[in-house]
């Protein structure tokens, strides 16, 4: 099926979140993943708790948060990684598919965004260090609205921008949650399954369910 926009989210979709940890493994010790399932944990739920507040603060600001909160949970993590984590977080790996598949759909000739809860900044360097500004034609961040997924107004800028109706937008997301705000708003959702994890929100189902980015 052709659309005429396929739009990505950022952090677990096309960017591995957890290659910051992984990237200084042999430093953490075997709280490594731990650490990073926590930081994960705490970044989503610092933004789904400033959004129902309306205390907004850009996504990096939540994201040191909460590996602040998730390296005092882990004693056992020197507190000197802290900022090698953090700059780690600049540059995160893409997904080994990523590359090919927006290059196969950009020579469909469909538009190619990213939504993200990212700030500009973050999402900026992702794009740079991946080397897939080329193939984007444009980065939507939350930031300009001050809130995060799953609010409506957020998937909302693809359609202003774009001038269509949802059904129109293909919306690629690793995060059952963002599938299902997708979903609510009227988009071609695509769960993007990477760990076989089990289904959530029976009512917001995905229109299609994959394991990588690759059946698109």
């Amino acid at each position: 099926m052709t659309h005429a926009a396929y739009v990505f989210d950022a952090y677990g979709t096309l960017f591995d979140v957890h290659a910051a940890v992984r990237r200084h493994a042999g430093e953490i010790g075997p709280d490594g993943p731990a650490l990073s399932e926590l930081w994960r944990a705490k970044q989503l739920e610092y933004s789904w708790v400033r959004s129902l507040m309306g205390r907004y603060l850009d996504f990096w600001t939540l994201t040191e948060q909460a590996l602040d909160y998730a390296m005092k949970r882990m004693p056992s993590v020197d507190a000197a990684l802290r900022e090698p984590l953090l700059e780690a977080y600049w540059r995160l790996d893409c997904y080994p598919e990523v590359p090919g598949v927006l290059k196969a759909l950009k020579a469909r000739g469909a538009r190619l965004a990213i939504l993200s809860n990212g700030s500009p900044s973050m999402l900026a360097s992702a794009v740079n260090n991946a080397a897939l500004g080329d193939l984007l034609d444009d980065v939507f961040s939350v930031d300009d609205l001050r809130t995060f997924k799953t609010a409506p107004t957020v998937y909302e800028l693809v359609t202003t921008a774009y001038r269509v109706y949802p059904d129109a937008v293909s919306f690629q997301s690793s995060n059952r949650w963002d599938v299902a705000g997708a979903t609510a708003y009227g988009f071609r959702s695509v769960w993007i399954n990477r760990t076989s994890m089990p289904d959530e929100y029976p009512d917001l189902g995905p229109d299609v369910i994959l394991p990588s980015l690759d059946g698109l």
